[in-house]
């Protein structure tokens, strides 16, 4: 695992539609950078739970906003996987039901409300820098400067068979067709919504993970970091003086 000093600023932004395995891929690559684990998409899935709990319509920009801004949205990275708090609360699981998920896209695709999310992922941001986050616009709109910026994507019935196995291993059944119309709606209003739509950011390495296997994707993004920013990870191996700082140990 490389460890990156303490003192070092350092991101890498994973972007790409739902199903691609952005979130399990993200916090994996993280362990092997030694970085943080910012899950994006588990917050708006946060702000979609917490409207629906207090009977805010999902479509009701200004009020979903104003939530997002009323409530403190953070993670504890000492857990594995990193455990989402609102308010300092726990949520688990209980945003990834069907419900939650049909909420998510009225309350990502509204400006008001993604100006709100910005500003708090920016700020954790501010106070965690050394990340890897994903999401939808982390490396086109949140982080343009990030220090790599990669973009996952796989065919909509991989994603939809990747999502339904999630699910039913944590006790949640669904159907696949369901789960696959779901995704395709999900991408349409993605990419067609004014304000942060999925795109893949300029510069960024493009990875198709459908037939590759999870340990090979987290290999292939690890090759990415590594050649797109070897002097940043110099850096943060190494002092200014040449004195080496962390080592580089696979494990």
């Amino acid at each position: 695992m490389l460890v990156v000093a303490a003192t070092a600023s350092f991101i890498v932004t994973i972007d790409g539609p739902a199903g691609t395995g952005k979130s399990t891929v993200a916090n994996r690559l993280a362990k092997r950078l030694g970085l943080e684990f910012l899950d994006t998409g588990a917050m708006y899935r946060a702000a979609a739970y917490e409207a629906l709990r207090l009977g805010i319509d999902p479509s009701d920009g200004a009020r979903v906003a104003q939530l997002v801004r009323d409530i403190e949205i953070r993670f504890d990275w000492t857990t594995d996987p990193p455990e989402l708090l609102v308010d300092g609360v726990a949520i688990g699981d209980r945003i990834r039901t069907p419900e939650v998920t049909r909420a998510v896209s009225p309350v990502a695709s509204n400006p008001v409300v993604r100006n709100a999310m910005v500003q708090s992922q920016r700020k954790i941001a501010s106070l965690h820098r050394r990340l890897v986050t994903e999401g939808r616009d982390q490396g086109s709109v949140v982080f343009p400067d990030a220090d790599v910026r990669i973009y996952l994507d796989a065919r909509p019935e991989i994603r939809a068979r990747r999502r339904v196995e999630q699910l039913q291993a944590k006790g949640i059944q669904v159907s696949e067709s369901e789960v696959l119309a779901q995704i395709i709606e999900r991408d349409r209003l993605d990419s067609s919504r004014r304000d942060g739509p999925l795109v893949c950011p300029d510069g960024a390495d493009v990875v198709d993970t459908s037939d590759i296997h999870i340990d090979d994707v987290i290999d292939r993004l690890e090759e990415i970091v590594r050649a797109r920013a070897s002097a940043a990870l110099a850096e943060s191996e190494y002092g200014s003086d040449g004195d080496e700082l962390n080592r580089t140990a696979r494990s």
